[in-house]
């Protein structure tokens, strides 16, 4: 048996009851992050999905995102590009807004990050309501960049974020 087939990455993904608030149940990934296997295998596993689409660019919003989308920028050999809240990019920014459960929220990336045609996968470690994957596919065709997928480690299924990406590729490792 392949170590691919005995690691099962639910293994270390924690639940935390009540996080943020009360009634929800928090996918804590620091655990899968901090076990150099489990995390050897989370990239093996996200770069098998990605290779194909051949991107450019990896996209991955703050925080976790920077942590995944990092280390698979580095395996695929393309380029990473941060999305962050407003006030944190140091240079002249594009920005895009979605809707929270009470409000909205902004994320950002430099103008210049994406040039018009360039391929671009965009990742989150958590796929929820679907509203920040939304607006980073946003960010990336205010660009003119192609999106050529959406990757996720875990995918919130019964929040029914898909919805949102009708029309993307979208793919997780894990779903609940």
């Amino acid at each position: 048996m392949s170590q691919r087939a005995a690691l099962d990455l639910r293994d270390r993904v924690r639940d935390v009851p009540d996080f943020p608030k009360p009634g929800i149940v928090f996918k804590d990934l620091m655990p899968l992050v901090a076990d150099p296997a489990y995390f050897r295998e989370t990239i093996d596993r996200l770069e098998e999905l990605a290779r194909p689409k051949r991107p450019d660019i990896i996209l991955g919003a703050e925080a976790r995102g920077f942590i995944f989308g990092g280390a698979l920028a580095d395996r695929l050999g393309c380029g990473f590009v941060p999305a962050r809240k407003p006030g944190k990019l140091p240079w002249e920014t594009v920005e895009a807004t979605y809707e929270l459960e009470y409000g909205t929220d902004r994320l950002q990336v430099h103008a210049d990050a994406i040039r018009a045609g360039t391929r671009v996968i965009v990742h989150d470690d958590v796929l929820a309501t679907g509203g920040t994957a939304r607006a980073k596919t946003e960010l990336v065709e205010q660009l003119g960049g192609e999106v050529v997928g959406l990757l996720f480690v875990v995918e919130l299924a019964f929040l029914n974020g898909r919805d949102k990406l009708v029309g993307y590729d979208v793919d997780s490792l894990i779903s609940y």
